[in-house]
């Protein structure tokens, strides 16, 4: 069966199909993405602009044919922190449910890191021991902690890359005076979120997921994504520290020399690293491991464990009309 799931996220919309059954690792098919900064297009008051839910509906409904096109089976669609944070979220979700009859699933934070730390598990296995998990988005950070398949602690705080460098580090290169501020508000914020994890044990393995961590690992010579998934990848703290300090005085244009950075996270990745930084200095870790499955694996794995129980799928109805069927059914 092939397997669809949408990513409304702060940074990248992204649509991945899979081929996959009960039981078997989901195999990618395709995939349909596009840089879509939905932080960037909130107003004064937090609102998403008429611009920004203008583009997100087009974009939903690319999806929606590419899914048709290729003939999958169900399609999973979602969002996380740029509309759940933003102060008419509802009325975004419920705006492209109109233009497009598509819903999207609102995952509150730890729904969210809950479900990368599935895919987390499923992707090192058992004999992992106790994982603890860091994953950096555009709008948020979420953190995990568990020994089963599900955590005992899941949590989000508004430390996305993309949102700490709209409202931190305006110029470009930032300032040593906004670099310093900005690592004293994430401490500030992160110390709450980190004493949950108290008297929990500690973790046999720190992993991170999100292109954050990927990119910031491929900076500090990490293999490049065309050597493949299988790969390992890691982090260090220490090495993590030297590159903040120099990417902190590069300007973005600079920033696109690095190895693994694209002109859409150039911006941003200075944001990442102070974020990853200070989480691994807090959680006393010296280094993380780089996992290349994360939220959407895990969704998608989900939902092949309940079909072990529900059984074949019928065809989705997200799935099955052209773009003429959606305009018919909203005129």
């Amino acid at each position: 069966m092939r397997l669809g799931v949408l990513d409304i996220g702060s940074n990248t919309v992204h649509l991945l199909l899979v081929d996959a059954h009960p039981g078997a690792r989901p195999v990618p098919f395709a995939s349909h993405k596009r840089p879509l900064s939905l932080v960037q297009y909130l107003d004064a008051d937090g609102s998403i602009t008429d611009q920004g839910q203008h583009e997100l509906t087009e974009f939903v409904l690319e999806a929606w044919e590419f899914a048709a096109k290729h003939k999958a089976d169900d399609l999973l669609a979602f969002c996380t922190s740029a509309i759940r944070e933003a102060t008419n979220g509802p009325a975004v979700l419920a705006h492209v449910k109109h233009e497009t009859t598509v819903t999207l699933q609102e995952l509150t934070g730890s729904e969210e890191a809950s479900m990368t730390f599935f895919a987390v598990r499923r992707w090192y296995g058992w004999g992992a021991g106790p994982i603890l998990n860091l994953d950096i988005g555009g709008g948020s950070f979420e953190m995990a902690f568990g020994q089963d398949e599900l955590p005992e602690v899941a949590t989000s705080v508004p430390l996305g890359a993309s949102r700490l460098t709209r409202d931190w580090l305006a110029e470009d290169p930032p300032t040593a005076k906004s670099v310093k501020e900005l690592r004293r508000y994430i401490r500030a914020t992160l110390s709450p979120a980190v004493k949950q994890f108290d008297g929990l044990g500690r973790a046999n393995l720190v992993a991170g997921t999100s292109k954050t961590f990927r990119s910031l690992a491929r900076i500090a010579g990490a293999a490049p994504s065309a050597s493949g998934p299988y790969v390992k990848r890691e982090l260090n703290r220490t090495d993590l520290g030297v590159w903040a300090q120099r990417i902190s005085a590069m300007k973005s244009e600079d920033r696109l020399y690095l190895p693994g950075v694209s002109e859409a996270r150039a911006q941003q990745v200075l944001a990442g690293a102070l974020v990853a930084e200070a989480a691994l200095e807090m959680f006393k870790f010296k280094k993380i491991k780089i996992c290349p499955w994360a939220l959407r694996e895990g969704l998608i794995l989900r939902r092949l464990d309940q079909l072990v129980f529900a059984g074949p799928l019928n065809r989705s109805a997200h799935v099955a009309p052209p773009r003429q069927a959606i305009e018919a059914a909203t005129a």
